[in-house]
């Protein structure tokens, strides 16, 4: 296989790629840690490519990361969709004022920021995460980009635990895509 071609990756092969890693960060947690399959650029590429093709014609203007797996194929698929990253972080990570939102994760508790001149009324928003789980982080995000008052919400994902049935926190309205659902 040439470096330009996916042609031979499927989603199998995402899947495959996938390391789970039991107990982590917590016993009982099945961690699906992506770093396996991102390191791999024919993998990379290939999720780049299913997900942007999937929003090419949405009129996307912003890409939402969540920190910090959100990051990575966040500011890929901004540059891809020809739009611009914003990222959504962790307490003390932003330097200018921000709105902020706690929430329950399966493990714990943690509180997103985001900057308050992040994002405008007439965006069109792709909030991007690595994993869909019990669904608190993205709930958070999209209450967070709701300050803003923007046209519309998208919601994407690498891998989705269905399971969890986390997508019914996503909330009415929204759409979720999941390139891979365990």
């Amino acid at each position: 296989m040439t470096s330009n071609s996916n042609a031979a990756i499927t989603l199998l092969d995402v899947v495959e790629s996938i390391r789970n890693v039991p107990d982590f960060p917590i016993p009982g947690i099945q961690f699906k840690d992506i770093t396996t399959a991102i390191k791999r650029p024919e993998i990379f590429r290939y999720m780049l490519d299913q997900t942007a093709a999937y929003y090419q014609n949405m009129g996307i203007t912003k890409v939402v990361g969540i920190e910090s797996r959100g990051f990575i194929l966040g500011g890929a698929l901004a540059a891809r969709l020809n739009a611009g990253f914003v990222p959504i972080r962790k307490p003390g990570k932003l330097p200018a004022p921000t709105f902020s939102k706690s929430y329950s994760l399966e493990y714990g508790e943690n509180i997103l920021h985001i900057h308050q001149d992040a994002l405008e009324t007439n965006d069109v928003v792709l909030l991007h995460d690595d994993l869909l789980a019990t669904g608190g982080s993205a709930k958070a995000a999209i209450e967070l980009i709701r300050n803003f008052a923007v046209k519309s919400i998208h919601v994407n994902f690498i891998c989705e635990l269905s399971f969890l049935n986390g997508a019914a926190q996503i909330g009415e309205g929204i759409e979720v895509f999941s390139l891979v659902k365990f």
